[in-house]
């Protein structure tokens, strides 16, 4: 067992008004505040909403739409399980920085060793090209709703976007940009969810689908979006880079809040869907509120698809220069981390503008953070159970390393299955196979899940 020893400073001060500082870094539980004031919870959700603005987005709006216009409510427990999964790696990952005083990246370097350069530039790759890849996307969305609330040309809004995007990350901190996009969140989710009580499904049916799985035919796709959208790789990279300078208390109440918030925005969004009809486009989404509920409708999804475009767009590029920062430490201020977030942001905005879908790309980027999910994950499960890492007041508890162990066994399932329909979109194997696309995804977690449990026994007794 790692011990944490502390000295005492300030020793002719009063015994009231000394202080003990820990020697290993890690902060000292004994004065650690056991309750957030109101001020300090309410920055603490606004500076975390950074994590819900990135993983609600374009995407997110299409997939939940989707979802809730061909299965109704049937799929509404994914998303609970989605924001549960995200509360339980984001505070894994943040406890992780709060307490060793490293970030994620750091760790991935510190416990790989002589590899630690190589794999922490494969996963700064992975990680950049899935950002870059969804930027186009959100980008596209942003100016989809600006595009239904004012009519304009598509062409201007696209370069007003990506402007006002640039400005906002070239002169903004990172708190600014979380505090910023935290304001921009709530008034999304009060768009969403004022147009989802009106859409008028029954308390007792919304609350039996939160919490019952279902799987109606043809549904699993989407089961696979719904959970996919909201767990992601790099919010983990990001969480972990952003929240050196908190207590474990005001981190765990404002990730829990925001993702909650987020959660119920994704929600708020398939129970709207519900009442779709005709094909699916943002149009055609936005004509559909308004005949059914009211003109009103159509302009509070038209600024929910604007402020999920834009946020996003503000969080993929950052997420991407930060995750280098985490990896290949790179400093805030340097010339390489600005490149990294412009390339991004150039990226989304080239596509935007010559109105391209990068489909290929998207594909590829699905595939690769499908598979680098499960890692990443496995990886943080293992570090926060080790003794070299983190001392015992801030190692997993049992029910943590059972949630996330769970977490592990359907992200392996579904990475491995998205890997499998990227690969057969290829046609490196039949479309439709159940052997590649269900029974080997099934065996290869399975044999996963064994392998870290073991791992993770080991480690609990050393």
């Amino acid at each position: 067992m790692m011990n944490c020893y502390y000295f005492t400073v300030n020793r002719n001060e009063p015994a009231g008004n000394r202080k003990r500082v820990p020697i290993s870094g890690f902060p000292n539980p004994l004065f650690m505040p056991k309750n957030v004031s109101f001020r300090s919870g309410f920055s603490s959700v606004l500076f975390w909403s950074i994590i819900s603005a990135a993983f609600i987005g374009p995407g997110t709006v299409t997939t939940c739409s989707m979802a809730g216009a061909r299965f109704g409510l049937d799929l509404l427990w994914a998303l609970t399980f989605s924001t549960v999964g995200t509360i339980v790696l984001q505070e894994a990952a943040a406890r992780l920085t709060i307490a060793s005083g490293r970030n994620l990246g750091e760790v991935v370097s510190q416990v790989v060793g002589g590899g630690g350069r190589s794999l922490s530039m494969l996963l700064f790759a992975a990680v950049a090209l899935g950002c870059a890849a969804y930027q186009a996307g959100n980008i596209v969305g942003a100016v989809a709703g600006l595009s239904l609330l004012t009519g304009l040309s598509t062409a201007g809004l696209t370069v007003g976007v990506g402007v006002l995007c640039m400005a906002l990350l070239w002169v903004g901190s990172t708190r600014l940009i979380a505090n910023f996009l935290g304001v921009v969140v709530f008034g999304m989710g009060l768009a969403f969810a004022y147009v989802a009580y009106q859409t008028g499904p029954s308390a007792a049916d919304t609350g039996a689908a939160l919490v019952v799985p279902a799987l109606p035919n043809g549904s699993l796709v989407l089961v696979i979006g719904l959970i996919g959208t909201t767990i992601v790789p790099y919010n983990l990279f990001l969480g972990s880079g952003i929240g050196q300078h908190q207590s474990i208390a005001e981190m765990r109440w404002g990730i829990a809040v925001a993702v909650v918030i987020g959660g119920l925005i994704s929600m708020a969004i398939l129970v709207a869907g519900t009442g779709l009809t005709g094909e699916f486009t943002f149009q055609n989404v936005a004509a559909s509120l308004s005949a059914r509920l009211g003109a009103w409708a159509g302009w509070l999804f038209a600024f929910g698809l604007f402020a999920a475009g834009f946020t996003s767009a503000l969080t993929a590029p950052l997420a991407a220069a930060v995750t280098g920062k985490s990896l290949l430490n790179w400093p805030e201020s340097s010339a390489t981390y600005r490149a990294v977030w412009l390339t991004v942001m150039g990226v989304g905005l080239l596509f935007g503008l010559l109105n391209v879908k990068p489909v290929p790309v998207i594909i590829l980027a699905q595939a690769v953070n499908g598979v680098l999910l499960p890692f990443v994950t496995i990886f943080l499960l293992l570090a926060v159970n080790t003794p070299g890492v983190l001392s015992e007041t801030y190692r997993n508890s049992l029910w943590q390393n059972g949630l996330m162990v769970l977490v592990v066994m359907v992200t392996a399932f579904l990475g491995l299955r998205n890997l499998a329909l990227a690969l057969s979109s290829f046609a490196l194997w039949p479309s439709g196979s159940p052997f590649w696309e269900v029974y080997l995804p099934v065996l290869a977690t399975c044999l996963l899940v064994g392998w870290l449990v073991v791992r993770l026994s080991r480690l609990r007794l050393t």
